[in-house]
């Protein structure tokens, strides 16, 4: 099994730009074997609250249909994030587009102090997946402050939890406190993809990284450039490459 956690510098509300790194990011994992890449959170917009509705995907949206081709197309699953509509409701979402043309979303269970005033938040859209025989459960940014979050994924036999975030240099020694103590005590996988560039109008800390399911810290990228970090699965042991671009 290989993984891809996808490292980008997204442009403000350019959601042409963005999806073209996107695109390059998702052959470049292809052509190393990923079987999955997930992105950063609402990576295909950069993160935005105020101007979120304005760039909000429908669940059905047409400018994912290149996404899904190329799922198909190099039997690949992509984990790409967007402000969505549900029913008139707006949430933090993420696409979760299987390589069979099938399309599932995720939302953002806990929110983050103030984004209340732009996003619900739900329970009900929370798809796994299994890949070679391990079950994928997946967060975004703020759902991994709640430990319940990781505790409920691993009541649902999750062997991997993979977290699509964007954290600050001052807010990313806590993502890395946390996740390494989730995959101790629950015993699993954890992967996590983070920008590398600013959003929002504010910095990120980039350092996307994997920890096995012991807490140890496999691989990891800097806080600076754009590119993929791949993890391997080899019988019990994982590995892990930097493919900058």
């Amino acid at each position: 099994m290989i993984l891809a956690a996808a490292q980008t510098k997204p442009k403000r509300g350019n959601i042409a730009s963005n999806l073209l790194d996107h695109y390059q990011l998702i052959e470049l994992a292809a052509q190393n074997g990923a079987q999955l890449i997930v992105f950063p959170e609402m990576s295909i917009t950069g993160y935005e609250r105020e101007n979120a509705l304005d760039l909000a995907f429908a669940e059905d949206d047409y400018r994912i249909d290149h996404l899904k081709d190329l799922a198909t197309d190099n039997t690949i699953t992509i984990v790409a994030g967007a402000p969505i509509l549900i029913e008139n409701q707006l949430f933090i979402g993420e696409f979760i587009i299987s390589p069979n043309d099938s399309v599932s979303i995720y939302t953002k269970q806990f929110l983050h102090e103030g984004e209340d005033q732009f996003f619900q938040s739900s329970f009900d859209n929370n798809p796994m997946l299994e890949i070679e025989n391990q079950k994928i459960s997946f967060a975004i940014c703020a759902d991994i402050d709640n430990p319940k979050h990781p505790e409920n994924a691993k009541k649902n036999d999750a062997d991997i939890y993979i977290a699509s975030i964007f954290f600050s240099p001052n807010g990313i020694p806590n993502a890395y406190r946390d996740l390494q103590s989730y995959a101790e005590k629950h015993k699993m996988n954890v992967l996590m993809s983070n920008f590398s560039g600013e959003s929002w109008g504010s910095a990120s800390a980039g350092q996307s990284a994997f920890w096995n399911n012991k807490g140890e810290l496999i691989g990891q990228m800097n806080d600076s450039d754009s590119g993929l970090l791949l993890v391997e699965k080899q019988n019990d042991n994982w590995t892990t490459r930097i493919i900058t671009v």
